[in-house]
């Protein structure tokens, strides 16, 4: 279970290194700027459109899936006792690079305006082979910001590289309590089976997480019926060998060489109406009563319909931490929904700014293939705005792959990754950027 641990006290000279950080990043942004400049200006996606008749809302309704709790206990009782997030963190066998040390052509994928203030890469031995998705941190999981004594960052990687492993799914646990060294190991994200005599990979790309109190929630791609899957980071399990096989082996357990993994403990299915919506970008929003996850859809460039962005409430039942709220048979409703005109949503995240009656919606669009930049705007119901850049303010300043975007409070930072890099901005400087 999680024990609480004072905060450790900021090292001298760490804000003069961020400062130096951020000039750095600055100056990478403004080498792509002439770029970025050329790029068309993307299309206004307007103001939302609230949803509310029930045939709209009937779409967005998920139904709850629990695996049993005797499965569980059966797969631990085989594998041994469930260790928690100190433990990986403690185990951790590699570390992030900072941007001034990651090759050029990665530091192409982060924004050029606003800069990322803090920006690092992954190791290109371990992520060969993998496509990097979704981001969340311990300032999702809890309010003071930390899991424990320490300061989390979780980054989800799906294998693509051709081989009988495609697909395969992992989460990467990084150590953030010193922004100067991040060191980093992975689990393989898993799913019971035979009655939890065994477990299977997830084998469907992640490209939403959201670290909830102790659950971890995380979407799934169009292949899989189950929308999202939800992880115990205090269930986390240990792998008894490397093979590059997924489950019980000769032997003992195998995480496709990881040396943890993680089985699931619930889903979520989508409803049976012909334009079910499928979440693809989630996040977290601590603004709303109770807290609620925010997802989003993706409809391609040349879709024929609007994108639809909507909320779920959170429950507050004491046995259902880290749970969306079901009604008695078993189905989470949207509490709230919208249309936009934006395409190709990579990334949503929603908040109301302190003493403001509006809430703010973030999407993160991705430049509709792997070239070129994406555009970052802000929507609420009376319009959008765009962040720009460049001397002809070309809106094409964000991200090119547009990843998902998680708001810590506790630093006022928004942390999302773009190829092999992992970056932050204060959302001060995206606010600033738009106004």
């Amino acid at each position: 279970m999680k024990q609480r641990g004072r905060h450790r006290r900021r090292r001298r000279g760490r804000a003069l290194r961020a400062a130096l950080t951020g000039a750095a990043l600055a100056l990478t942004g403004a080498a792509t700027l002439i770029s970025a400049s050329q790029a068309t200006v993307a299309d206004d996606p307007g103001a939302l459109e609230p949803l509310t008749s029930a045939a709209a809302t009937d779409a967005l309704r998920l139904t709850e899936h629990r695996v049993p709790s005797p499965w569980l206990d059966r797969l631990s009782a085989a594998m041994g006792e469930p260790v928690g997030v100190d433990t990986v963190l403690d185990s951790a066998d590699h570390t992030l690079r900072d941007s001034a040390d990651c090759a050029t052509g990665d530091r192409e994928a982060l924004p050029v305006s606003p800069a990322a203030t803090r920006a690092y890469c992954w190791e290109d031995d371990d992520t060969e082979g993998w496509r990097p998705g979704a981001v969340t941190t311990s300032g999702d999981a809890d309010e003071d910001g930390r899991w424990g004594p320490h300061r989390v960052i979780l980054s989800a990687w799906s294998r693509d590289d051709g081989t009988p492993e495609s697909g395969l799914a992992r989460v990467s646990f990084v150590d953030a309590d010193d922004p100067d060294h991040l060191g980093y190991t992975s689990a393989l994200l898993a799913v019971p089976v035979d009655g939890g005599h065994n477990y299977r990979g997830l084998a469907s790309p992640v490209s939403g997480m959201v670290w909830y109190q102790d659950k971890l929630l995380v979407t799934t791609g169009a292949g899989d019926r189950d929308a999202l899957y939800v992880y115990d980071v205090d269930r986390i399990q240990r792998a008894t060998t490397d093979v590059d096989a997924v489950g019980r082996v000769p032997g003992g357990w195998a995480a496709d060489g990881h040396p943890y993994v993680l089985p699931a403990v619930a889903s979520y299915r989508l409803s049976g109406a012909q334009d079910a919506a499928r979440p693809v970008a989630i996040s977290l929003d601590r603004g709303t009563a109770p807290d609620s996850l925010v997802a989003s859809e993706r409809v391609p460039a040349d879709g024929d319909r609007p994108t639809r962005l909507w909320r779920y409430a959170f429950g507050t039942e004491p046995d259902r931490t880290g749970l969306p709220a079901v009604d008695s048979t078993g189905h989470v409703d949207a509490v709230e929904a919208y249309e936009t005109g934006a395409a190709e949503v990579g990334g949503v995240l929603s908040h109301r700014p302190a003493g403001a009656e509006r809430t703010d919606w973030y999407l993160g669009r991705a430049a509709g293939g792997h070239d070129g930049r994406g555009t970052l705007w802000r929507q609420d119901t009376e319009g959008a705005r765009a962040t720009e850049c460049g001397a002809d303010r070309s809106q094409r300043c964000w991200s090119g792959q547009a990843g998902s975007l998680s708001y810590w409070a506790q630093t006022g930072e928004v942390w999302s990754q773009s190829g092999r890099m992992l970056f932050a901005l204060p959302l001060a400087s995206i606010e600033d950027a738009l106004d």
